[in-house]
């Protein structure tokens, strides 16, 4: 399969393309997972192609920013009811996951490295295996704790093969200006890096 059929591929049937590519990974590691974790990643690398799902909007400017994980937590420790708490708690390690495995290279040069989106998304998910009522759901979650480093590598390998390499910074301000001004080329450079805008999206006025 050439780049470009690639990119095709991802755009129409994300989830399809990302199955083969964990697939490939997870065979080529020698790692074995349940059915259901396997299924998570999948979703979860469809679910981050869009731009909207990584970041929050600000409810004061409007405008769509890097949530800290720390407050997300904070979320997850003050939440009322329990739908909060495991909402925030699964957000915190989705979150940390994903930015661990496709941003390692652009964490590294931060304050904040690697190393602490590990150890939060560790945390987020353990916590939540033990305070979900569902069995099934408990080990999924467990194994995402028990070996999120394993996890952070597949995904960073799957970033290596898709090139999807930019920092979260320089996505999102090219997405902020996609939205803005729905420039082609803006638009084209999204799709080149695995993510698929919204055109039904309107930029939110500060």
């Amino acid at each position: 399969m050439s780049k470009s059929d690639a990119k095709l591929t991802l755009v129409k049937d994300p989830l399809s393309y990302f199955k083969d590519l964990v697939d490939e990974v997870l065979e080529k590691r020698g790692l074995k997972t349940g059915i259901h974790t396997e299924h998570y990643i999948v979703n979860l690398l469809a679910q981050f192609m869009h731009a909207e799902n990584l970041y929050a909007v600000d409810e004061e400017s409007g405008i769509r920013r890097q949530e800290a994980l720390a407050q997300i937590m904070k979320g997850a420790v003050e939440a009322a009811d329990f739908l909060h708490k495991q909402k925030n708690l699964k957000k915190l390690g989705d979150i940390s996951l994903y930015t661990a495995g496709f941003f390692s290279e652009s964490l590294s040069r931060k304050s904040v490295d690697v190393d602490y989106y590990i150890d939060m998304g560790k945390a987020a998910y353990g916590n939540l295996s033990h305070i979900i009522p569902d069995e099934d759901f408990s080990r999924l979650f467990a194994e995402l704790s028990e070996r999120f480093d394993k996890f952070v590598d597949v995904l960073a390998e799957i970033s290596e093969k898709t090139q999807l390499q930019n920092s979260p910074t320089d996505m999102l301000r090219l997405y902020e200006l996609w939205l803005k001004t729905k420039s082609e080329r803006a638009e084209q450079k999204l799709k080149d890096a695995g993510i698929i805008p919204d055109p039904s999206l309107k930029r939110t006025k500060q």
